[in-house]
């Protein structure tokens, strides 16, 4: 006898933005497929944990969340791991966590929905309609309705650059860009559900077309978006220094609807070092950038990550950094330890660093930062600016400015609003990596 009852699914997503849009994708694709998505792991009859493998960190966050997820769930329950980690390491997860009934790589997820009907037990009354044999998660898939009113979009997977520390081309593949009004139907779709913020993501995505062909590249996708009904603010993250061209600084200087944010993938200040990354620049090269964005942009909010303990750092690198911060002024700026990567040039270089120096290194330079985040933050106070309310914490709203990415900055805390609402804010003070504001009715 067919089960009429639909399965239901609790999906934790671990890591970057990217994974964010894998996740929705899949939830969409599952939905399709019947199955019901709940927000509790201990209620589902599948549990599943979308992993990340960037660096040792997030795969042992990966680890740890599937050993918790595993006694959490009930006793009954399935549970399966997806994602980047599954990707990389699927025959080494399915030897030591025999929790998981099922390990499913990013390759397999044409797969995906058969498993969970096997693992379940499940035959739909319906008849599917068939899945591609390669089910490419950049494609167009129905996507849940969000819960927040900003969502990533992804418009590429995959890089083509040979950086030395990452292993992201290993497992994702070289870029593959997804057409233009492929990304402009799922911008509407999204808009018309209400999102109003549009965060654009790719690993590389100022180099945006160029595998095929997209005529203008991320200067005319911006352009070709930028009118959908319902789109108030578009973002972008994840900009290779080297691909920050004078046209696109110059169309996020004219483009109303375009965030002045710029999240700029320097990694590091030390030519030296840069060379042996095989990245672009040096902290002069990173200034010059710098100052043009700013000559176009003069109120624009910067961001940057930075790699801390590349084999050979010297004490001297790490001054060299810190004066570099000094001098950018960079808004906001993130801190990663240095993982040898398994496959990486760099995992073979000599000078590898212990981990108790990088992880002195990273605070040092954290807490750097911090007070210059402080004092850019001090600086905001009298200026008005429009926020998108994202929520409302303990009677609170909470929102952001175009100077906020979602997730990664502070927030503006605010004495009125309701989610998805845009608010005239005067800056009243500024804490930390917060602001906060009276809104203009």
């Amino acid at each position: 006898m067919l089960d009429t009852r639909r399965p239901t699914v609790h999906l934790e997503t671990l890591g970057c933005s990217k994974n964010e849009v894998d996740s929705a994708k899949v939830a969409g694709m599952l939905g399709s497929a019947g199955y019901l998505t709940v927000e509790s792991a201990d209620t589902a009859d599948v549990v599943m944990i979308n992993t990340c493998a960037f660096i040792e960190s997030a795969r042992q966050e990966s680890i740890d969340t599937i050993l918790d997820l595993a006694a959490a769930k009930r006793p009954d329950a399935r549970l399966v791991v997806i994602g980047c980690m599954a990707q990389r390491y699927e025959t080494e997860l399915r030897s030591v966590l025999p929790e998981a009934d099922a390990v499913v790589g990013l390759d397999r997820y044409p797969e995906l929905v058969g498993t969970l009907d096997s693992l379940v037990e499940w035959q739909p009354l319906t008849i599917r309609p068939a899945v591609s044999p390669r089910m490419d998660i950049l494609s167009l898939v129905a996507r849940p309705t969000p819960t927040t009113p900003y969502a990533y979009v992804k418009v590429a997977e995959g890089c083509d650059k040979p950086c030395t520390f990452c292993a992201i081309p290993l497992f994702r593949g070289k870029q593959r860009s997804r057409t233009p009004v492929n990304i402009r139907d799922e911008i509407v779709m999204l808009t018309g559900a209400g999102v109003s913020e549009i965060v654009l993501v790719a690993q590389d995505l100022a180099a945006y077309g160029r595998d095929i062909d997209a005529p203008g590249g991320i200067v005319d996708l911006l352009r070709f978006v930028s009118d959908a009904d319902g789109l108030r603010r578009l973002r972008l993250f994840y900009l290779y220094p080297r691909e920050i061209r004078q046209p696109l600084i110059d169309e996020m200087a004219a483009n109303p609807v375009v965030a002045a944010y710029c999240d700029l993938s320097l990694q590091h200040a030390s030519a030296e070092l840069l060379r042996a990354m095989k990245r672009p620049g040096s902290g002069d090269r990173h200034l010059e950038l710098i100052d043009r964005i700013r000559a176009a942009s003069p109120q624009a909010a910067l961001r940057s990550s930075f790699i801390v303990g590349f084999p050979g750092e010297s004490d001297d690198d790490i001054d060299q950094l810190a004066g570099f911060l000094e001098t950018a002024e960079l808004d906001w700026a993130g801190f990663f330890p240095y993982s040898a990567e398994e496959g990486t040039a760099a995992a073979g270089f000599a000078s590898q660093i212990p981990g108790d120096e990088i992880a002195a290194r990273q605070r040092h330079l954290q807490g750097f930062q911090d007070e210059l985040t402080s004092l850019a933050n001090a600086a905001q106070s009298g200026r008005v600016l429009d926020v998108l309310v994202d929520q409302v914490e303990d009677g609170v709203p909470v929102g952001r400015s175009y100077r906020e990415a979602p997730e990664i900055d502070g927030v503006v805390v605010l004495d009125d609003g309701q989610p998805g609402e845009w608010v005239r804010v005067e800056i009243t003070g500024g804490y930390g990596t917060d602001l906060v504001g009276a809104v203009l009715r």
